[in-house]
């Protein structure tokens, strides 16, 4: 089970595999072992396999992810993955055949150049933002590090100047790559929401939120990319940090079905409307490129409507 972006305890979101299953259903592709040669990955924690580990090698006391039960379930031990086990970035590897997607922190510019990133490399950080930091900053919202999207596209230009010996091979390997362009925005609200910001404060710059993101695919698919994936937000008002900061006595604040937080399920429902609405626009600018949504707003909200349906299930 992985834990959300901004929570410090384990939850089920990240144990959906079943989700990125349920997407491929929904938007009609299939992925067959063998499609693709590698993965590019861009995100936060819920993609995180060990960058964000990297940035925290010198600090004085070890992050909460760097300790059990972080990485006990499946590695026995932590690897930066903010999960006791592994995440929708592994199973969809182990479904394309592929071996798990290495952190790009952490390797010398040898390891940059050589097979260890031809099947795949991961930009990832916890705790990252589509936005910069300095522009949230301006909002009154602090974000833990100073990783951003366009940080982590920089690390991404940053290898291809040296991984490549011609643009032209830049190209193939991009353009045989699955690329994950997140889940990220998520914590641009997080961040907010828990540091007290109002909902028409963070409603304010979820435009910039999803421009960013469309930046990005632009930018992307300029550079060779063919087959993009995109997460949408998760039903926040599911998660338990924010059950607990937002508890209310009113039942009517809560849906009586899954005990979610309704009016942040319904932020998450209308900002995933909205970059569905900006995915639509960047296929028909780029019909040659598949890009797909990635539901998992309807796939992990299956775990709080039917739980005793998913494995274990907690009281």
């Amino acid at each position: 089970m992985a834990a959300s972006s901004s929570s410090l305890k384990l939850n089920p979101w990240s144990t959906a595999a079943i989700a990125f299953f349920l997407l491929v259903i929904n938007h009609n592709f299939q992925i067959i072992e063998g499609c693709f040669n590698s993965i590019i990955s861009f995100g936060d924690s819920l993609g995180d396999t060990g960058n964000g580990l990297h940035l925290s090698l010198n600090k004085i006391h070890p992050p909460h992810f760097a300790r059990q039960p972080y990485g006990e379930t499946f590695f026995h031990h932590p690897t930066g993955r903010f999960s006791d086990g592994r995440l929708v970035i592994d199973f969809i590897a182990e479904s394309l055949g592929l071996p798990l997607v290495p952190a790009y922190l952490g390797s010398n510019i040898d390891e940059r150049n050589n097979v260890k990133f031809r099947q795949g490399v991961n930009f990832a950080v916890g705790g990252a933002t589509a936005l910069d930091s300095a522009y949230l900053l301006d909002k009154g919202v602090r974000a833990p590090n100073n990783v951003s999207l366009g940080t982590q596209l920089g690390w991404f230009k940053q290898m291809m100047s040296t991984f490549c010996k011609l643009p032209s091979e830049c190209k193939e390997f991009v353009q045989k790559s699955l690329v994950l362009v997140g889940e990220i925005g998520g914590n641009d609200f997080n961040h907010a929401f828990l540091a007290n910001s109002t909902k028409e404060e963070v409603e304010s710059y979820v435009p910039a939120v999803i421009s960013t993101i469309s930046s990005a695919i632009k930018e992307l698919i300029e550079l060779g990319a063919s087959t993009l994936l995109i997460p949408g937000d998760l039903p926040i008002g599911c998660s338990t940090a924010y059950l607990t900061k937002f508890m209310h006595s009113d039942k009517e604040h809560y849906d009586p079905k899954t005990g979610c937080i309704n009016w942040l399920n319904k932020f998450s429902q209308q900002y995933n409307e909205l970059l569905q609405k900006e995915l639509h626009f960047l296929r028909e600018l780029y019909p040659s490129a598949t890009i797909i949504y990635a539901d998992y707003y309807n796939a992990a909200m299956q775990f709080y409507t039917s739980p005793k349906s998913h494995g274990k299930y907690y009281y």
